[in-house]
C-alpha cells in the first residue's frame, strides 16, 4: 500500500491500479481500476499520477 511521505513523493505503489496515456502526445492520463476495469480518474495537466503503475502492468503476473 502506498503511504504519503509529506515530501511531494509517494513510498510505494498503489494497490489495484494502474493508468495509461488516452493522447499520443502524452497530454491526457487516466486511471483504472484493475479489478473492475472501470476509469477512475482523469488528470487535468500533463503529468502522469504519482504512485501508480503505468499500463501494461506486470504486478499481478
Amino acid at each position: 500500500m502506498a503511504t504519503n511521505t509529506g515530501k511531494g513523493f509517494r513510498k510505494g505503489s498503489v494497490d489495484d491500479r494502474s493508468q495509461l496515456n488516452l493522447d499520443k502526445k502524452g497530454s491526457k492520463y487516466v486511471k483504472r481500476d484493475t479489478t473492475t476495469g472501470r476509469f477512475v480518474d482523469l488528470k487535468e495537466d500533463d503529468k502522469p499520477f504519482k504512485g501508480v503503475a503505468h499500463e501494461p502492468d506486470k504486478r499481478k503476473d
